[in-house]
């Protein structure tokens, strides 16, 4: 379950600070979070920080493992400060602010964005050079044991495969699983969530890239096909059909490359899978559906090569 960011002490916090970062808060800058507990922190040595606080995973050591390296090798992230550390029954660490930046870019935003995310794996560290990082989050959980279709959320006590809900929602994720579980090749690192919140730029320059506990193994056109199904020029949007069109051939252009016919009909039906699952949970929770609608399914599902939804030719 999510740490509640309101919850966190500010004594525990000012210990753990002392005792990792060898100076305690003078100034509390901001909380945010829904995961995980965020702080933003300016130390009594005047150092700014961030510390983040979310349930213990085995899989936070890798994270942090694949953001040091990105910081090494001089990509856009903010430098790891610690190691994950006990906090209470949790986990923390810390990594230094980066403040500043615009959300999108002054050149156009989904072209940036897929430079930057090639960018990003062209310089990630090889998979079995870091620890597991396993499971992923939800989001991205596509492949459930035997015919089981939903992972848990992470943030509700709710099993999605036994709720009701609209029936082109599953037979969406069905379609676009069953696409996904045909080819692959040898997974890489890459960034799961790739929402422009993650990202803040400085005119047409990538300032910093956040949320690194987002980072999972996954083929390459699996983890191009989340971006791109999720990376809108938008503001609280997804991406459209088009936006996610773009971004594929803006990727492949970046990473000088094409994708053969079947990486490019995988990386849709990744797209069709997250958002599926995300419209799963809101429907499960009485929410207004928004991540998907049913004719987008149907063409989303058309571009990755599989038989498109009953009553859409």
């Amino acid at each position: 379950m999510p740490t509640d960011v309101a919850a966190v002490d500010a004594d525990h916090l000012a210990q753990w600070c002392a005792e990792h970062l060898g100076s305690p808060p003078a100034e509390e800058l901001f909380r945010s979070g829904h995961l995980s507990a965020v702080i933003g922190l300016r130390l009594g040595d005047g150092r700014r920080v961030v510390v983040k606080i979310r349930p213990s995973s085995p899989r936070i050591t890798a994270c942090v493992a694949v953001q040091r390296h990105m910081f090494a090798v001089g990509y856009p992230c903010p430098r790891p400060l610690t190691d994950p550390a006990p906090f209470g029954d949790d986990l923390a660490t810390a990594e230094a602010y980066v403040p500043g930046g615009a959300t999108f870019p002054t050149s156009d935003p989904v072209v940036a964005a897929a430079d930057a995310f090639a960018w990003l794996i062209r310089l990630a560290p090889p998979a079995a050079e870091v620890g597991p990082l396993e499971p992923p989050p939800s989001w991205a959980h596509w492949d459930q044991a035997g015919d089981t279709l939903w992972p848990s959320p992470e943030d509700e006590d709710v099993d999605l495969n036994v709720v009701r809900s609209e029936g082109w929602i599953d037979e969406a994720g069905r379609r676009a699983r069953d696409r996904l579980r045909v080819g692959g090749s040898e997974p890489v690192i890459g960034h799961c969530d790739w929402l422009a919140d993650n990202l803040d730029w400085s005119r047409d320059r990538l300032l910093v890239v956040h949320d690194w506990d987002s980072m999972i193994s996954e083929s390459e056109d699996i983890l191009v096909g989340l971006a791109a199904a999720l990376y809108s020029a938008r503001t609280d949007e997804l991406a459209s059909v088009e936006e996610t069109e773009k971004f594929l051939t803006a990727y492949c252009r970046a990473r000088g490359r094409h994708f053969s016919p079947d990486e490019r009909e995988r990386a849709w039906a990744a797209g069709v899978w997250t958002r599926a699952n995300d419209a799963k949970f809101q429907d499960a929770m009485g929410l207004p559906v928004t991540s998907l609608s049913e004719s987008q399914a149907a063409e989303r599902l058309r571009r990755a090569g599989t038989s498109g939804l009953p009553g859409h030719l």
